[in-house]
């Protein structure tokens, strides 16, 4: 079960919705299945720990496929487009915390500890692999306790949200420990179809807000059509054009938080979308609520 903190309001994942937006930590300890981040997707302002437990994960984040192994952790920005690819026969268990750079800042302040978050800012993403190790078991347990506060809380406590700080702030302190003790970037073993899934990957990142056809990108990449579809879902699990919306969507969250004056349909045609019609339905399903009721809701946290 995923539950999100906010200093007045406790809901689970099902419940959340827009919640999320403007959440400072949304906490989810050792779930299953993949209901809840099935989509490629991004948390704009929350940056995220992943621990991936037990299962069969096969995991796209922007332009890279990494193949999971128990006790594997995943540290990516708030603009990292990610997604897991499960087989649906096998398992899946993971714990995640999603937090607000913001909402930490200020101990990390007062504790000269702004480097801890270094790692998201400079990286974007990375892989840690622990192997199962005694912090890995440590940082599994904080996440434990974390979900055991929110289960308890009833109200807005200082002290609860003191010990919630105090536990993000260990996590990214052993997060960093055993980054640096192993590689800071570790890639899986380069088979020839992971490559051409990533190259298809960062074609479309780099052409999303262009007219694109399978044609195009397969020409592009000097590969057969029916090749680049499956490929790629084999992969990755989306299909190109799920990809590319997923891009697109990407973008129009971005340009509706960053430029509040830009009017609805150049927001649309600047991230692809050929039609005002088409865009204003993609958004709604996608993400629950209309592109302005989300412009709306992100300009009041930004002020």
């Amino acid at each position: 079960m995923i539950f999100v903190f906010h200093p007045y309001i406790l809901k689970t994942a099902s419940q959340k919705g827009m919640a999320c937006v403007n959440e400072p930590l949304v906490v989810g300890y050792r779930f299953r299945g993949n209901k809840f981040d099935i989509n490629y997707h991004s948390h704009l302002e929350h940056y995220e720990i992943y621990f991936f437990h037990a299962g069969s994960c096969r995991y796209l984040i922007n332009n890279q496929i990494y193949d999971l192994s128990p006790g594997d952790i995943l540290l990516m920005d708030g603009k990292t487009l990610h997604k897991p690819n499960v087989d649906p026969s096998s398992e899946y268990v993971r714990s995640v915390v999603h937090f607000s750079p913001q909402w930490i800042q200020g101990v990390l302040t007062e504790l000269k500890s702004l480097n801890l978050l270094e790692v998201f800012e400079k990286l974007h993403h990375c892989l840690i692999r622990t192997n199962e190790n005694e912090e890995s078991k440590r940082l599994e347990h904080i996440i434990w306790r974390l979900t055991e506060l929110q289960n308890n809380f009833k109200r807005y406590n200082t002290q609860v949200e003191a010990e919630m700080k105090v536990l993000v702030i260990e996590m990214l302190i052993i997060v960093n420990r055993i980054g640096q003790v192993d590689s800071k970037k570790i890639l899986s073993s380069r088979t020839e179809k992971t490559e051409h899934a990533e190259n298809i990957a960062a074609y479309i990142q780099n052409h999303f807000m262009e007219k694109l056809t399978l044609d195009e990108l397969a020409e592009a990449l000097n590969l057969s059509k029916s090749y680049v579809s499956h490929v790629f879902k084999e992969m990755t699990g989306f299909t190109v054009m799920e990809f590319l919306m997923g891009c697109r969507l990407t973008q129009v969250k971005f340009l509706l938080e960053m430029e509040p004056n830009k009017p609805l349909k150049d927001v649309a045609y600047e991230s692809g979308f050929e039609s005002v019609s088409h865009f204003s339905r993609y958004f709604k399903e996608k993400v629950g609520v209309t592109a302005k009721e989300y412009r709306s809701v992100r300009s009041k946290i930004s002020n």
